[in-house]
């Protein structure tokens, strides 16, 4: 039988036997085809099981066809657990519901639940999940038990292993059952059966019994362990001790079982962290602060290299950072303690700066008391991982091979001074971070595995790394498991009698090795299956109307992604909106990167950007922008889809609607022109309904109205101002939207640049390109930015500011102009003349050439601010916040709503109205149903405005209205 035909004989089995989704199609299986490692392996389908029944029976099928089968969670596993040649199941888009048990302090949860998500649920009831990994809000409890995962915690709570009570589980025949401590007479009682579980229950005692000595020898001493079988687990049960299947398959990398279900422990969640940031020159200085760290009972100790710390410098998302670090620290190390008292917590951030005084650690000790002051500290933390893989070039990246040992924390010193000598003679350079505080240091060598002499010095690497933890009797797998990175060395440091005794629980567990076969034991070479040498041919050459200044062009900035997965995260940020709303993988930038690595590999590029199936992964992406600065390797989604839409649109054709909405400065002046007349379409039903049908423009949200008065009209109609300009000119980059539709928020943002001292010119000679480039019509969008630049440059005078109130046309000109028109000095010139008005008003307000009344109606009103993606991305929302603050009496938050899902002309496209709205209802629709009804709501972007309005039911102002009301008359 063919491939083919054993992959179609597959897929038509799965889908009759189960409720959940299947899908076999080249783009599909290339996605699950890689995880966070280096490695990269084709499966032949992936199916997405809906709950436990569909899970049995995707297992039973791959039985019957002698198919391989690997579980997945987040896909975010560091040695190619999640890769592998069969039947992935993702566990990780439906099987998410959590059952807390406040009373017993348990949680019953299904495998693709994300530990963020269960902790958010156990808060609830002053409970938490022990072990706290970085990658937590996206990290699954499947994965984490596949894994045996640990983190910053484990000094305190230990291992994932360490909180597992019972599991429901497939067995490889896809029977099932349940893993629990059970007393000698329930183990007997369960092997008496004539199944699988019955014959583990009577073969795997005797196995444990014969082979004890073994066991005890061969297991590495050092308790941070997660490689291997955990047969140490189960030595010495009977006589009052019982035989705990449920840990004794936690690691094993779903060779053994599947876990659809676990019944978890949780812990009471302390009351209060505190922080003592210790600045050290170097790392060895910080690793030699650890041992009086650890004399002070902490709750982690932490140590970031200076690698990481410069590169979260380059990226506004931890711009935070800089500000309340103090010199040039070459690393830190970050010293928690946890508790409810927090004077004595206090006592002991006394009791360690006092030591490290005393013995001469360190130049500075930064205390962090409240989760404010934790803020800035913790996302670089938790960020070190992916800040670490930015920094690689092309195909030379910070590989994880060797970044998951441990020794016992009083060698570590030593230990890391050999780890760097190793190095050193591989001629090899690494970040540095991890958890000092057992012992484990996260090191990644950086590595190009299509240069054969580079992939010989990696094994040398590993090898010698191998031998060095062997001699401070640490272990080669402490908290991210074996995979395909370590499993190959399993023999060598278990010995062969242990190991011999590992394949016999795999073959008592798996007769027919279906069960994510080649990990923990009988494993290829660690340097087989890499990615970059063995996934995908070099790429072929393409041009493409954007510039991508990256090593590889287009193909190099999607190859950027190294699978992280923080693009799927459960919590703060925007990224990624999609995939908040669907959770399948292909609406997550990494799939879609992943996807555009495919095509860009092809033998015809430019044919293969045209592909349906690929234009249907990249069509959800609302191009926020979000993931050019949360993702860790700044993957710009927003310009691969539109370069991408550009292809396609060469190939098959503009659509109608795509024109028009990429006309928008055009339709929207004649709208404008015709006011009111144009209005009255928009509120005839059957025309909406029409215009639904023929464009695909959604009858079910209200269209903007056009404003005959608009802001054009209004600037050059007006009375001349009569006040000194004495801080100069400014331009006013007249937008295409509030122009036409919101003039009055550019006339209250005029009016105040007037009253601060400003002499205001209005350019609006045209659009910046941002709606043609949303629609991949970047010739229109390229003839629009350079006419628009052109005017800038010979119409203002130079070095005069440019602002206006809309995000995405701004910060189009600090951008994407630069992708558009690459080489044009001017387009450079103007972009570094690019302010937000914010700025300038506060600098107004700040130096008292604006003053705002103090009883104005906002004393003690609350506001609540949600920002424009754009210029999250682009700049942040310090400028927007703090012109608000400036409000007297007003209390300002800025809600953390994620992408409102309007994104322009997203939200009026019919097939992606309901996309839209479930976007808005991830965060930023609850977050202002919770508010009292006079919270006064902001927004600088007009789609979100009109989001919020539609969606939430409240009206959303721009900053400047509210600033230009609270104005005092005499301002």
């Amino acid at each position: 039988m063919t491939t083919l035909e054993q992959a179609t004989k597959l897929e038509q089995a799965l889908r009759a036997a189960m409720d959940g989704e299947v899908a076999f199609d080249d783009y599909s299986r290339h996605l699950f085809s890689r995880d966070a490692s280096m490695y990269a392996i084709t499966p032949l389908g992936v199916a997405f099981p809906r709950h436990a029944e569909d899970v049995q029976a995707a297992v039973q099928v791959a039985a019957e066809h002698g198919v391989p089968i690997v579980a997945r969670g987040a896909g975010t596993s560091l040695a190619g657990q999640t890769v592998g040649p069969g039947l992935v199941l993702d566990m990780s888009r439906h099987l998410n519901r959590i059952i807390i048990d406040a009373e017993s302090r348990t949680a019953l949860v299904e495998a693709g639940v994300v530990q963020d998500q269960l902790n958010k649920a156990a808060a609830a009831h002053g409970l938490m999940f022990g072990p706290d990994t970085s990658t937590s809000n996206r990290a699954t409890i499947g994965g984490m038990i596949g894994n045996n995962s640990a983190g910053s915690g484990s000094l305190t709570f230990g291992m994932t292993i360490d909180h597992v009570r019972a599991l429901d589980v497939v067995l490889a025949d896809g029977s099932r059952a349940r893993l629990e401590p059970v007393d000698e007479a329930e183990r007997q009682l369960r092997a008496a059966a004539d199944t699988l579980e019955g014959r583990i229950y009577r073969e795997l005692p005797e196995l444990v019994i014969a082979n004890e000595q073994a066991i005890r020898s061969g297991m590495p001493l050092f308790w941070r362990r997660a490689g291997g079988y955990r047969l140490d687990r189960l030595v010495g049960f009977g006589h009052g001790t019982p035989f705990d299947l449920a840990k004794f398959v936690v690691g094993a990398e779903g060779t053994l079982v599947i876990a659809t279900h676990a019944l978890v422990d949780l812990v009471p969640k302390p009351a209060h962290t505190v922080y003592a940031v210790g600045h050290f020159d170097d790392t060895p200085s910080a690793i030699a602060a650890t041992t009086d760290a650890l004399s002070c009972d902490p709750h982690q100790v932490e140590l970031m290299d200076r690698t990481i710390l410069e590169l979260s410098r380059q990226k506004i998302e931890y711009a935070e950072l800089g500000t309340i670090l103090v010199g040039d620290p070459g690393a830190l190390l970050f010293v928690s303690f946890s508790g409810d008292d927090e004077s004595a917590l206090i006592a002991k951030l006394d009791e360690l700066e006092a030591l490290w005084r005393k013995n001469g650690h360190g130049y500075h000790t930064l205390r962090a008391v409240r989760p404010a002051d934790q803020k800035a500290l913790l996302k670089v933390r938790k960020s070190s991982l992916g800040l670490l893989m930015a920094a690689g070039q092309g195909t030379r990246r910070p590989l994880a091979f060797v970044e998951d040992t441990a020794v016992d924390p009083v060698h570590l010193a030593a230990y890391t001074k050999r780890f760097k000598e190793i190095l050193d003679q591989h001629h090899m350079d690494a970040g540095f971070y991890g958890h000092c505080s057992v012992g484990c240091l996260h090191i990644r060598p950086f590595v190009d595995l299509t240069d054969p002499e580079q992939v010989v010095r990696m094994r040398a690497v590993a090898e010698a790394v191998k031998d060095l933890v062997a001699e401070y009797g640490g272990v080669n797998s402490s908290e991210h498991g074996d995979g395909l990175a370590r499993s190959e060395f399993n023999r060598e440091i278990f010995g062969d009698e242990l190991y011999e005794v590992m394949r016999k629980v795999k073959r008592l567990f798996d007769p027919g090795n279906i069960m994510n076969p080649g990990k923990i034991v009988d494993a290829p070479s660690m340097t087989d299956n890499l990615r970059d040498r063995d996934a995908l041919p070099p790429a072929p050459p393409i041009t493409t109307k954007l510039r991508f200044e990256v090593v590889g062009g287009m193909r190099g900035a999607a190859d950027r992604c190294m699978n992280i997965g923080l693009c799927r995260k459960a919590g703060p940020g925007v990224m990624c909106p999609s995939y908040i709303a669907t959770k399948n993988e292909e609406h997550a930038t990494r799939g879609r990167a992943n996807a555009l690595v495919k095509a860009l590999s092809e033998s015809d590029p430019h044919a293969a950007l045209g592909d349906e199936r690929l234009h249907e992964i990249l069509d959800l992406c609302l191009m926020c922008k979000a993931c050019k600065t949360e993702c860790p390797m700044s993957v710009d989604m927003a310009s691969l889809k539109a370069e991408t839409l550009a292809h396609h649109h060469e190939i098959h054709g503009t659509p109608l609607r795509s024109r028009i909405f990429g006309s928008i400065r055009a339709l929207n002046r004649l709208g404008s022109a015709t006011a009111p007349v144009s209005n009255v379409p928009g509120r005839i039903r059957p025309l909406r309904r029409l215009l639904d049908r023929s464009l695909g423009i959604t009858a079910a949200r209200p269209l903007p109205e056009f404003q005959r008065a608009n802001l054009i009209r209004w600037f050059g109609r007006r009375d001349p101002v009569g006040t000194p300009a004495p801080m100069g000119t400014v331009n006013w980059l007249a937008d295409s939207f509030t122009t036409f539709t919101e003039p009055h928020i550019g006339q209250a943002a005029i009016e105040l640049l007037e009253r601060a001292g400003w002499h205001v010119e209005l350019a609006a000679s045209g659009c910046c390109g941002r709606s043609s480039m949303s629609k991949g019509l970047l010739d229109d969008s390229k003839k629009k930015a350079a006419a628009l630049v052109d005017s800038l440059t010979t119409t203002t005078i130079p070095g005069s500011p440019i602002v206006g109130c809309e995000p995405s046309c701004l910060f189009m000109l600090r951008d994407e102009h630069r992708a558009l028109l690459p080489y044009q000095e001017s387009v450079r010139a103007v972009a570094a003349r690019v302010q937000q008005v914010e700025e300038l008003l506060v600098e107004a307000i700040d130096a008292g050439r604006l003053r705002l009344r103090e009883d104005s109606r906002f004393a003690g009103r609350r506001i609540v601010f949600h920002g424009h993606c754009h210029q999250k991305a682009e700049v942040g929302t310090a400028a927007t916040m703090a012109l608000l603050r400036r409000i007297p009496g007003a209390v300002v938050e800025e809600i953390d709503s994620g992408c409102c899902g309007m994104a322009g002309s997203f939200g009026f496209e019919s097939e992606h109205y309901e996309t839209s709205l479930a976007v808005g209802g991830d965060r930023l629709f609850p977050a202002l149903a919770a508010e009292p009804d006079d919270t006064i709501v902001a927004a600088t972007g007009v789609s979100c405005r009109q989001q919020i309005f539609h969606g939430a039911g409240r009206t959303a102002w721009h900053p400047v209205e509210l600033v230009r009301e609270a104005l005092a008359e005499n301002g």
